[in-house]
């Protein structure tokens, strides 16, 4: 994972705000992972990695779109991995969007960002968890939605009414998102 990749993270950590006590934990561990040099941003960095998500609101903030996580069996926003070929963390972010959902947004569209540290169980092998940056963006909730190889659906949700099966931190990152958008 190049250096720059790193610093980026590093920068975004540096500028981050958090509004509450646990923000501020979350941003803790994050600086931890980081302060050892390049941190955890490629796959063969450990046990714990960096990745990059897209908590994905609709204008109004009503609606969230979310995909079915194959190997995860829950619904979660896009993401995944940062990649060596990524120049920044919102292009990660952006990528694993455009990857997972055929959505295709530009960094004009991002609005902020969520950090979350959270646990893998035994169905992601030798991961045992990921520091997730998530870039909150806007996108129409009309446009054509395309299912891709590492998902089983993709759909949009009000933003009060969740699926019933969904990743743990799932509902307070969505939550975080419609609050720092001023909702």
């Amino acid at each position: 994972m190049t250096a720059d990749l790193a610093g980026d993270a590093a920068r975004t950590l540096v500028g981050w705000e958090p509004r509450n006590d646990d923000e501020r934990r979350t941003l803790a561990s994050f600086r931890g992972f980081f302060e050892a040099g390049d941190g955890p941003m490629g796959r063969g960095a450990g046990r714990d990695h960096a990745t990059a998500s897209c908590v994905v609101l609709s204008s109004d903030l009503a609606r969230t779109l979310l995909v079915f996580h194959g190997k995860g069996r829950f619904w979660v926003q896009p993401g995944g991995h940062i990649e060596e070929g990524d120049a920044s963390i919102v292009e990660a972010g952006l990528r694993e969007l455009r990857e997972e959902t055929g959505v295709s947004l530009g960094a004009d569209s991002v609005r902020g960002l969520d950090l979350d540290h959270h646990a893998l169980d035994a169905a992601f092998g030798a991961c045992a968890s990921h520091l997730d940056f998530g870039v909150i963006a806007i996108a129409d909730p009309h446009t054509e939605l395309v299912v891709s190889d590492e998902s089983e659906d993709v759909r949009w949700f009000d933003v009060d009414a969740l699926p019933e099966v969904v990743a743990g931190s799932l509902p307070r990152r969505v939550a975080a998102a419609v609050v720092r958008l001023g909702g």
